[in-house]
């Protein structure tokens, strides 16, 4: 290995973690949560002559007591109040809050009133002309239901009110086996004069949630797509959203003219409303800060409708996890790039195959575990043909270490004379120095990749691999403090110090396999340079001890692979590695810098 090379590796590694450091110490701030409030100023969308919040009927109050209907489906349960129709009491079956299997199920939609976060859903009309808002349902308006049955897959609910004034109001809900209700709403005319209406859903939170990641490397907040564009504002970039004439709150509207949704997304679960195919709305993001309430809202066409007449409007509403195969069945249906509610990041184009490729193998062997292995076994061997060339390339280096020995006592201190005689040694012998630069590149953005994959995708969330690895999202849950469980003491908990001082048993096997991959090489001549490859692995074992197991897992994996493949490589062109010597000289180098 030249000392071009050398230098690019040291670079890299020193720059991947002061990066790494620096953010696991420091994330980016969130803004913090606004006092909580009892009551919400949830704004409905304004009418074209009525100002927003300025009538009654606009506060969403608590309705933790009301009469509620059950949502019973294979992978949901909760109710729908019939106070507002609210969407506001909703669990995940299938995922629960920590890896014991007597924690609580995730809860994605909470009251108002209630001891969790806000967040709700709800659907309605906004008046036009002469109506006013006390004609037309809205967050308080009680519904009647029309039988008795729960919401499940094979048994949709009605729900109707009737204003008194000569519109009657019908809303049928139906859900599917996953994570979609469908929401028809209609509206019939009895009375003797033309009436218009703008029906809207909205999606609101009250402050912001609590369990934000609050990671750079993932997004939470608003996620929205119109007409093929998608656009992600954290809760932030929201509170800076300019004032709006129309909202008289910080907003953002888009109009789409075919398809499109909006919602609310956290780092594996997600909230959205989606329009019907084909069909255009307008998606209005918006804070009210008085309340501090997040606010996403689909208003759809104006509806008129004549004396005697009916009207009808359908809009779907997305309440679960952001796996890939179900998100692909919705965006095989028609709704557009809903896979990329999940947060590929700026190396899309190689986070998104990455995963695929990883969630086909799980689907083979069941094991993400040994899938994340198998991976890296597959990009190991896809990249090999680059790696032959590189270490090939190292081979005849270490072949030309003679030659270039004798140069340097010849040419002594003048580093131009020996820079120029080592270029036209290159050219003569038809040696590449940089030809091993291209294989280390080429690992960041694949190391970056996988990282991504293994931090936002819900498939590894408390996904286990063997033994106590029960949940590779997480960090190493073993420790030397406990002598990784053998003895009767608990292992300090991941973030702290003492997690951080007591490492686990997958950093400890990442800084020996790369402290042995390193040994393939003798030290650089340079005592400083010798000095910090020596101490490099270890840096990068506390680097990396409080990150994901699995991604510590693909680090030892790839480690031992590219052991093997340099070895093996190197020896076959006649320079075999003198591991054992490189070892002794880098435990006996003197401080120095001289071998002994």
């Amino acid at each position: 290995m030249d000392d071009q090379t050398k230098n690019l590796i040291l670079a890299f590694a020193l720059s991947l973690a002061v990066i790494m450091g620096w953010f696991a110490l420091f994330p980016p701030p969130e803004p913090s949560p606004a006092d909580s409030v009892a009551q919400s100023e949830l704004l409905p969308p304004p009418a074209a002559d009525v100002v927003p919040g300025a009538v009654a009927g606009t506060t969403a109050e608590p309705i933790v007591e009301a009469v509620r209907i059950q949502i019973d489906t294979p992978r949901m349960r909760g109710s729908i109040a019939l106070t507002g129709g609210r969407f506001d009491d909703l669990q995940l079956r299938d995922y629960r809050e920590t890896v014991d299997d007597d924690s609580d199920l995730v809860h994605l939609l909470n009251p108002v009133g209630g001891d969790r976060h806000p967040y709700y859903a709800l659907f309605g009309w906004s008046p036009r002309g002469a109506l006013d808002y006390a004609q037309v349902p809205g967050p308080n308006t009680v519904w009647e239901q029309v039988g008795s049955n729960s919401l499940t897959p094979a048994t949709p609910i009605t729900l109707r009110w009737d204003n008194g004034s000569g519109l009657v109001f019908t809303r049928n809900i139906s859900v599917d086996e996953n994570f979609v209700f469908t929401i028809d709403q209609r509206v019939e005319n009895t009375g003797d004069t033309a009436v218009s209406l703008d029906p809207y859903g909205i999606l609101a939170q009250h402050g912001v949630p609590a369990d934000l990641q609050k990671f750079f490397i993932s997004h939470e907040g608003l996620v929205e797509m119109i007409d093929g564009s998608l656009t992600e504002d954290d809760y932030g970039d929201m509170v800076g959203y300019e004032v709006s004439d129309r909202e008289r709150t910080p907003a953002r509207t888009q109009t789409a003219a075919e398809n499109g949704w909006i919602g609310f997304t956290s780092k594996y679960f997600m909230a959205s409303l989606m329009g019907v195919p084909g069909q255009g709305f307008t998606a209005v993001a918006q804070h009210v800060p008085g309340a501090d309430i997040y606010q996403a809202s689909m208003r759809q066409a104006t509806v008129t409708v004549q004396p005697g007449d009916s009207a009808s409007v359908q809009s779907m509403l997305f309440t679960g996890a952001k796996e890939f195969a179900t998100l692909s069945e919705y965006e095989d249906a028609g709704i557009e790039r809903f896979t990329d509610a999940i947060d590929w990041g700026w190396f899309f184009f190689l986070t998104r195959p990455i995963f695929q490729v990883l969630n086909f193998i799980h689907g083979i062997i069941g094991n993400m575990g040994w899938s994340i292995l198998v991976l890296t076994l597959f990009l190991k061997a896809l990249l090999l043909p680059l790696a032959w060339k590189s270490y090939v390339s190292m081979a005849r280096m270490k072949e030309l270490q003679p030659e270039m020995a004798k140069m340097k006592e010849r040419v002594g201190d003048d580093r131009q004379k020996m820079q120029q005689e080592m270029m036209a040694l290159y050219r003569e012998k038809k040696v590449n120095p940089a030809a091993g630069c291209l294989p280390i590149l080429l690992q960041i953005p694949i190391f970056f990749s996988l990282y991504k994959v293994i931090f936002v995708t819900i498939e590894l969330r408390h996904a286990a691999w063997i033994w106590v690895f029960n949940d590779l999202s997480a960090p190493d849950p073993t420790s030397l403090f406990n002598l990784f469980g053998a003895l009767p003491w608990a292992a300090p908990e991941p973030g702290t110090l003492m997690a951080t001082a007591f490492l686990g048993l997958l950093p400890l096997l990442f800084g020996t396999s790369m402290w042995f991959q390193m040994r393939l090489n003798p030290a650089p001549a340079d005592p400083m340079q010798a000095t910090i490859f020596n101490w490099m692995p270890w840096v990068f074992m506390f680097v990396m001890g409080g990150f994901a197991s699995g991604l510590l897992i693909y680090w030892i994996g790839n480690n031992i692979i590219t052991f093997t493949q340099q070895y093996l490589i190197m020896s076959t062109h006649g320079s075999r590695p003198d591991v054992f010597g490189n070892i002794k000289a880098s435990v006996k180098r003197p401080r120095g810098g001289k071998s002994g």
